[in-house]
């Protein structure tokens, strides 16, 4: 077959609307450029109850240890306002010689970039190994029915990889300048405080929740979590609402909420820090005379892949690729990677990050050009001295 063009396929990709869930013939795309290489492609398709159906591939190249996988995901976030965009969101328009378009950075590209050097490699000789490719469709979604439904289907087919390499924007300035080697853990916080509803005018014969709910906030916001870790910055406590719901300017609410986010380093888990927040709410309570109700949900965990054999082999490559010495990095949101870590030992590197979610999503070609470098030579590391 033809040589990939790395900035094509992107292309090719992008113009697929595939807003979660909507795969959009996204996976038909690389399908069709991943079998003429000589990948087994399965389709699969999970949904529970209440989620909606989500599309996911899982391509395998090869039958032997070690696999290399390689990790991503194609569905993209809403464009928002077409109308503050340049050209059409989904067009992929090349300007200027940068790459537009929604999922340009986060991170169709990166998919096109690994496909596209999965083939450079293949012309150099028979692969000493397997090659295998995990896409989701739920990354930035609920991430019920991808990645953590397609490894608990590889578990029940006996579907090892060795290790992984997930395409997300984790760069800085350049391609390859960052190795993500773990990420922060995240939860989200909502506390109720529960009064009595009262005339402004007599405040003595109701109970208002806002003064409580506003010391708790003043009492937490003020909380230092920790000093971070070798790996991790300091663990963050921000609330992000504050929520009444009254429309009457003389009557004191019953009711008021807010909600907080937390990114958490190694030094905690979430029952420790829901313990620590339990015990901030039941003080503020007991001083009101009212009840506060705590609510959590947690989106990932704090997880480091241990600097060693398998990340010094993708800061060498990087080195030979692209002269410049990476940086290790756990800073950022959450990833996939989250649950990749509980199989394998899972790192990321990928585009510059600081267009993605935004309006003109953008990346410029020579970066793709320079990702697609950079997987060419960490494959031909990784098959040539695998990792233990």
């Amino acid at each position: 077959m033809a040589d990939i063009d790395p900035v094509q396929l992107a292309q090719a990709m992008i113009r697929c609307p595939s807003v979660t869930p909507q795969d959009a013939g996204t996976l038909a795309v690389l399908e069709a450029v991943l079998k003429p290489l000589g990948f087994r492609c399965e389709r699969l398709r999970f949904e529970t109850p209440g989620t909606a159906a989500i599309d996911n591939l899982y391509a395998r190249l090869g039958d032997t240890a070690p696999n290399f996988c390689f990790a991503g995901h194609t569905d993209v976030v809403p464009p928002g306002d077409v109308k503050l965009w340049r050209s059409d969101p989904f067009a992929a328009e090349i300007r200027n010689g940068t790459l537009y378009g929604r999922g340009a950075a986060d991170m169709k590209s990166a998919i096109a970039c690994f496909v596209a050097a999965v083939q450079r490699h293949l012309a150099k000789g028979k692969l000493k190994g397997s090659i295998s490719l995990l896409i989701t469709g739920d990354e930035e979604g609920i991430a019920i029915n991808g990645t953590r439904a397609v490894l608990e289907w590889m578990k029940d087919k006996g579907e090892r990889i060795d290790h992984c390499l997930v395409g997300e924007p984790t760069s800085t300035a350049r391609s390859g300048d960052t190795i993500k080697i773990g990420r922060r853990g995240s939860m989200r916080v909502t506390f109720i405080a529960r009064g009595t509803q009262g005339h402004t005018a007599y405040p003595q014969n109701a109970r208002n929740p806002i003064p409580a709910l506003a010391m708790l906030v003043s009492r937490l916001a003020a909380e230092k979590l920790d000093s971070g870790t070798e790996h991790f910055e300091p663990s963050t406590l921000v609330f992000t609402t504050f929520d009444v719901g009254n429309p009457a300017s003389n009557v004191s609410p019953a009711e008021a909420r807010t909600s907080c986010n937390i990114r958490f380093n190694d030094l905690h888990t979430p029952e420790s820090l829901l313990q620590r927040i339990e015990k901030v709410a039941a003080e503020v309570a007991k001083e009101w005379g009212g009840e506060i109700a705590v609510q959590s949900g947690v989106s990932g965990v704090a997880f480091v892949t241990k600097p060693g054999a398998f990340t010094d082999l993708l800061r060498h490559a990087l080195t030979r690729a692209t002269n410049n010495n990476p940086e290790f990095s756990t800073t950022g949101g959450t990833s996939d990677a989250r649950f990749i870590k509980n199989v394998c030992p899972v790192a990321e590197i990928g585009l510059p990050g600081g267009s993605m979610h935004k309006v003109d999503e953008c990346v410029p070609v020579e970066e793709i050009h320079r990702l697609t470098d950079i997987y060419t030579t960490i494959l031909e590391s990784y098959f040539a001295h695998p990792p233990a």
